[in-house]
């Protein structure tokens, strides 16, 4: 279960690099990263899905003498990252509520005996009574906190928990910490330094610019029969479909079933036992589609996805770029198709009315409409979003080619 040996801090990051995962150089910014966190200072790391975020905590954690602490939000994330980290001979463990109570004693144990050199953790099990007092034991060399743009209001997926992080700085604050996220705006940015209390981090933000990502938008009617031409060329390639509601996988899932796809759908309401086996089978390419709510894909760690196709219009730009930056993580051309129809924004509105975030959520879903509504070139707006400029149209898009 353990890698046998404790893994030496002798080596070189570009040694570890080489010897652990296969690369034989560093992406931009991934070596600067490291470099900071070796010294012991903070980083705010903002870099689009596919772009290697992993690898800025990873190799520190190899590196550094002590346990790093992953905190995430996903499960699904937890296990793939930790799966891939154990098949490369790294020390790694996951704390979570999957885990039967010999399981957490187990890897509690190995990780007080100083045998993990990375430990993921869902903030709930981190904020639990329990793992205080285990964390109090542990020898910390660093605190990575994953889908870091949870701990803002002015996010997209806001969650309370995240917000109680703070207490790490407070608690140890000779230990560094590495926030991550693909996806946040200058307001969301800033309320993450603030919340974490890491006032002295340095921001590396990465260019959201996948190029080899075409980006459609189309009209909402007669989705199936649009997808159906869209798949007619892609009988072999591996895709999400993106569905607003439970119902709406089951229903999308089964027509396409019934035209000769090999298709599963995914949401929140099957069992977590199921719900495994169709990432499984989607991973291992035993399954050719998923149509999922946006619960999917979190995390996911397939680099051969050819396509994303959002069949409801998402409630945010940044969820939508995260979403479609599940396609082409090995850089290969890859499509992206969004269809859009006012039914959408009219629920998306009746699903906002009544939130205390009404004015925030409003303004989010309104730049997702410019998006869509776009006749000029859909990147420009896409990154102009994240304060990125391109100086040129991208000619791979809808409006671009048309």
């Amino acid at each position: 279960m353990i890698a046998e040996e404790p893994l030496g801090t002798s080596i070189s990051i570009h040694q570890i690099l080489q010897k652990y995962f296969g690369y034989g150089t560093f992406r931009p910014l991934q070596e600067e990263i490291i470099a900071r966190t070796l010294e012991g200072m903070d980083s705010l790391v903002l870099m689009p899905t596919g772009g290697g975020k992993s690898l800025c905590f990873q190799i520190p954690a190899i590196k550094m003498k002590g346990i790093t602490i992953v905190i995430s939000p996903l499960i699904a994330l937890m296990r793939d990252q930790v799966e891939n980290l154990k098949g490369n001979g790294i020390r790694a463990e996951f704390l979570n509520s999957s885990l039967t109570a010999e399981d957490e004693k187990l890897v509690i144990g190995y990780a007080l005996n100083g045998e993990l050199d990375l430990l993921y953790v869902s903030p709930e099990k981190l904020l639990s009574n329990q793992f205080n007092h285990i964390l109090s034991k542990l020898n910390v060399a660093l605190f990575a906190i994953d889908e870091a743009h949870c701990i803002s209001q002015w996010g997209h997926d806001f969650r309370a928990d995240y917000q109680r992080l703070s207490f790490l700085k407070e608690k140890y604050p000779t230990v560094p910490v590495m926030a991550l996220t693909a996806t946040a705006d200058k307001t969301t940015r800033k309320d993450i330094i603030n919340q974490l209390g890491i006032q002295d981090s340095k921001t590396f933000l990465s260019s959201f610019d996948r190029t080899n990502l075409s980006l459609t938008v189309k009209p909402g009617q007669n989705k199936i029969g649009k997808i159906k031409d869209f798949l007619r060329y892609r009988k072999k390639e591996s895709g999400i479909i993106y569905c607003l509601s439970r119902k709406g996988t089951e229903s999308v899932a089964l027509k396409l079933k019934k035209i000769g796809h090999n298709v599963a759908h995914y949401h929140a309401g099957m069992s977590a036992e199921y719900r495994c086996k169709i990432q499984d089978d989607f991973i291992n390419d035993r399954i050719q589609i998923i149509v999922a709510t946006v619960a999917f894909g979190m995390g996911i760690d397939k680099s051969n996805v050819r396509f994303v196709v959002h069949y409801n219009l998402p409630k945010n730009i940044e969820g939508y770029y995260q979403e479609i930056g599940r396609a082409g993580r090995d850089g290969l051309d890859s499509d992206t198709l969004l269809f859009y129809s006012f039914a959408d924004v009219i629920l998306m509105r009746k699903m906002i009315e009544e939130s205390p975030q009404k004015d925030l959520y409003e303004s989010k879903l309104q730049r997702m409409l410019d998006y869509a509504e776009a006749n000029v070139c859909r990147r420009r707006i896409l990154l102009s979003y994240f304060g990125e400029q391109l100086t040129a149209n991208c000619n791979n898009c809808d409006v671009c080619k048309n």
